[in-house]
């Protein structure tokens, strides 16, 4: 940014959610003033380096949406908000493909694998559930081992779920694209700027002050840095691997034919894809919190993560026992003290914002900027009615306790693994460590 600057909506954040934002206000009213302002680049935190899933996932339960408070919660808008996630699946890809941006959109769909009996009734019990939320087989589905395996040929398939709402893409192709796209409309990006501080009617920056009617938060994992709010999100760092571009002869032996997404079933998370250039592409967590939300470049690598995930992709697959990696890297996400992820406009001082979605905001990042562009200019849709609209999450605790507390729970979800693979049965430590991780 050249210096100080006057606009309408001024973006903190050149991530999904905030050029998310910049597109839908700039199609709404081509007349508005815009202007996003980043540290780095356009898609430099979780937006470029995450997994490349597309998924209409939720952080908070469906049973945690319905008891929002006011007129949005209840069993009606917690389903609302699942099919409007749903949807914005669909709706990433139609926009790339409207504005040129070669994501490598590919909607397979996602399968969860069971690999173990404690595990297959953990799946079971989530189709159950999703029954009862009105989500049929099209919507999640059981599959015995056979159709397991067709889809993805892992070691040790039981069984497993398969969605279709998920599409696999390739993120810093569709962030970069997005920000070309935000700038042919007339919204002015300014990267290689620090915001220091945003409250009504202004952002300071280290290039001058930005006046703005409105001001919409959308830094995600790096809203730590922002002053005041050391403790609105926790910056939880995931790690991924990549291996070599694998033979078609290998891939008939592998699956993964509609490159769909898939994991399985353990408590410390595993997200994985068949890239378009046909690697092998997998991440997880196990990467510890930093003390006081710190965020530095050096964490990004963990060579112990780095080794666990490349020693999953062989027990996964067993064929790949000499396969080489040729990617390892890593970013921060944004977590809630609720796991809730939320949007909203506080009318008065014009603040506006969105995030906390848990490493899950390919998707839903795009609803959070269709709704705020329907909340800053006014219009009344259904998107403003959805139950994550206004959401307040508590702060996290203080230092040392959040330290603590992350860090303990991130070693509880690799025990609870372990104590599963000993006793066969559901994990008493997830069960008991599953209000403080997110669970409802």
């Amino acid at each position: 940014m050249p210096g100080p600057t006057d606009v309408d909506v001024a973006i903190v954040g050149a991530g999904f959610t905030g050029l998310w934002t910049a597109y839908h206000l700039a199609v709404a009213d081509p007349t508005l003033r815009i202007a996003v302002l980043e540290r780095e680049v356009a898609g430099f935190g979780a937006s470029g380096r995450n997994g490349g899933w597309c998924s209409a996932l939720f952080p908070a339960s469906a049973e945690h949406l319905a008891r929002a408070p006011g007129p949005y919660g209840g069993r009606d808008g917690a389903m609302r908000q699942l099919r409007a996630l749903q949807g914005s699946v669909r709706d990433v890809g139609a926009i790339a493909a409207a504005e040129g941006i070669d994501a490598q959109y590919a909607r397979g769909g996602t399968v969860s694998l069971a690999r173990t009996p404690v595990q297959l009734r953990r799946l079971r019990a989530q189709v159950r559930a999703a029954r009862a939320w009105e989500q049929d087989s099209n919507d999640l589905q059981l599959l015995d081992a056979a159709q397991a395996r067709a889809r993805v040929a892992a070691s040790d398939v039981l069984g497993a779920t398969w969605t279709r709402h998920c599409a696999a893409i390739h993120p810093a192709r569709l962030v970069r694209g997005l920000a070309r796209a935000v700038e042919r409309r007339g919204v002015r990006l300014f990267e290689q700027t620090a915001v220091h501080e945003i409250a009504a009617g202004r952002v300071d920056t280290d290039a001058g002050r930005v006046r703005a009617d409105i001001v919409v938060r959308a830094a995600e994992g790096y809203t730590g840095s922002l002053q005041g709010h050391g403790r609105t999100l926790a910056p939880i760092y995931s790690l991924m691997v990549a291996t070599e571009p694998l033979p078609t002869t290998v891939w008939s032996q592998l699956g993964v034919a509609a490159r769909e997404t898939f994991n399985d079933a353990r408590h410390l998370l595993i997200y994985a894809q068949r890239t378009a250039d046909d690697r092998l592409a997998l991440g997880g967590r196990g990467a510890p919190y930093h003390f006081g939300s710190k965020v530095q470049p050096g964490f990004d690598r963990v060579p112990r993560v780095f080794a666990a995930l490349q020693a999953t992709v062989r027990e996964l697959f067993p064929t790949l026992a000499d396969v080489g990696f040729t990617h390892r890297w890593g970013g921060v996400l944004g977590v809630p003290r609720d796991w809730h992820a939320s949007v909203g406009l506080d009318r008065v001082s014009g603040l506006a914002w969105a995030g906390g979605y848990v490493g899950d905001g390919v998707g839903s990042s795009q609803l959070a900027g269709r709704t705020l562009a329907d909340l800053i200019t006014g219009r009344d849709s259904d998107l403003v009615r959805l139950p994550w609209v206004g959401h307040h999450s508590r702060r996290w605790e203080p230092e040392p306790l959040r330290w603590l507390q992350i860090n303990a729970g991130l070693r509880a979800m690799s025990a609870a693994d372990a104590e599963e693979r000993l006793t066969g049965r559901p994990s008493l430590l997830a069960h008991a460590l599953s209000p403080v991780l997110g669970g409802h």
